[in-house]
């Protein structure tokens, strides 16, 4: 009997409770169901609100407690297990409740780490870190590998772990708060790099870095972890890991992992690519591209990498073009939902920039981005709730030079007062520097209206 099928027997007849009916969880509850217990799924949505989704859990007799009160279905339930979603703090009252009455408190990733038959890759920092897994994922397929993509990328793979071979490989993208009470790490753990970020859930940046530090802390000698050597937190990690250390870097030339030299991008001396071989823009994909080498490292060959490299278009959502109006392009970049994600978005580009932004609080300084602004930015379109924050960012950062500045109501408003101010020559890039809980469940529906009001937008090439 393999691991997967003893964790599901162990829960036959356990009285087991979900927290949050989300994309991720939604898999996990049919799974548990499968498996005998008796599950019950809280949310603070209430049925209605759930439509179909809470219709298809009665008809598989799950219980449910939702509205504002979802909580109390953690010990209403008289749970012997409780699973939270990735986005919830593990310290809740109500979980630590549940704890002192011998509750096992614990989440899908956990669970999976626990019983994945196959090695495990994962990325996790500030920036980067889906399309540094998505490209350790395109590596490992090119060179014939069975990989499976997942975490807070792709789909939830708990219920697919049956499906899984000892030879194959998963690649996951971990967020703090998957990480913030985990008990394993992957057998090879990257850190892009690390900056402020998801500060309106975290109590500081102290709690997110020892949140981020989980990804390679239960690591062994046999294990790898990539670091950013150009990041003054991620680069005093080494010191704290018991793991091999493969450093990447665009400035130095660490003692051992990936380095930029001469246009090449080199690791340990030897030459994996050219920076000219990567399709999609920036420096901060140079990085990107180090990062994934530095983990495929002896399971992919460099032609396979630059393969990837010379035809990998990127990710949805990260500085996608979705079309030319006028002679003005039109970028998607809904997943930049930070201010120095927003930063690499803008540095990839010449000419004049009509920049749209705003977004949820997440309780980020923006004066570093307000500074970029100005250097960059000719027109700025803000909505959502940190419009104040970023407008003052910028009006603090002015100099000689400032953006023109308008403030809209919503996205629907905010794209077509570009589509009048958009000019031939100009980018149009919607890269928020936000997340989008003030408005949109997560930054690819936030990313997919974009898109949808862009497309819809008159005029081809020439605006009517």
């Amino acid at each position: 009997m393999t691991a997967f099928e003893e964790a599901l027997r162990a829960l036959r007849g356990k009285k087991v409770a979900v927290l949050g009916i989300g994309v991720s969880n939604t898999p996990l509850l049919r799974l548990l169901v499968s498996a005998g217990a008796v599950v019950t799924a809280c949310d603070k949505k209430s049925e209605e609100e759930l439509g179909a989704r809470a219709a298809e859990l009665r008809a598989l007799g799950v219980g449910l407690y939702t509205g504002p009160d979802y909580l109390d279905g953690v010990e209403l339930s008289g749970a012997e297990v409780v699973f939270r979603t990735p986005g919830m703090r593990p310290d809740l009252p109500a979980l630590e409740r549940a704890r002192l009455r011998g509750a096992r408190v614990t989440s899908e990733m956990e669970v999976f780490f626990s019983v994945c038959p196959c090695p495990i890759i994962a990325v996790t920092g500030s920036d980067g870190k889906t399309t540094t897994t998505t490209l350790i994922a395109e590596m490992l397929r090119g060179a014939g590998r069975t990989v499976w993509l997942g975490g807070n990328i792709g789909t939830p793979l708990l219920d697919k772990t049956g499906e899984m071979s000892p030879g194959d490989i998963c690649v996951l993208e971990l967020s703090s708060f998957q990480l913030m009470s985990m008990r394993q790490s992957p057998h090879i753990a990257v850190v892009t790099n690390l900056a402020p970020n998801h500060l309106d859930v975290h109590r500081d940046m102290e709690e997110y870095i020892d949140a981020k530090r989980r990804i390679f802390r239960f690591q062994s000698p046999e294990d790898v972890l990539v670091l950013n050597l150009d990041n003054d937190i991620t680069r005093s990690f080494a010191a704290e890991s018991g793991a091999e250390v493969r450093f990447f870097s665009r400035l130095d030339r660490p003692v051992h992992g990936v380095w930029l030299e001469n246009g090449r991008i080199v690791y340990d001396g030897g030459e994996l690519m050219r920076k000219e071989d990567i399709r999609i823009p920036g420096e901060h994909n140079v990085e990107n591209y180090m990062a994934a080498c530095a983990a495929v490292a002896g399971l992919a060959p460099p032609a396979v990498m630059q393969k990837v490299a010379r035809e990998f278009a990127g990710v949805e959502h990260r500085l996608e073009l979705v079309r030319a109006i006028g002679g003005a392009a039109w970028y998607n970049d809904s997943i930049a939902s930070s201010p120095t994600r927003a930063i690499a978005g803008l540095r990839c580009f010449g000419g004049p920039i009509v920049l749209i932004a705003g977004g949820y609080d997440k309780h980020i300084p923006f004066d570093e981005l307000g500074r970029e602004i100005c250097a960059r930015v000719d027109t700025l379109l803000l909505c959502g709730a940190t419009a104040d924050k970023i407008e003052a960012a910028v009006r603090a950062a002015a100099g000689e030079r400032k953006p023109r500045i308008f403030r809209l109501e919503n996205l629907e408003d905010t794209v077509q007062k570009a589509y009048a101010l958009a000019k031939p020559g100009d980018t149009v890039l919607f890269s928020p520097a936000c997340a989008s809980f003030d408005q949109f469940p997560n930054f690819m529906k936030r990313g997919e209206r974009f898109k949808e009001l862009v497309r819809a937008l008159p005029g081809g090439e020439e605006k009517r």
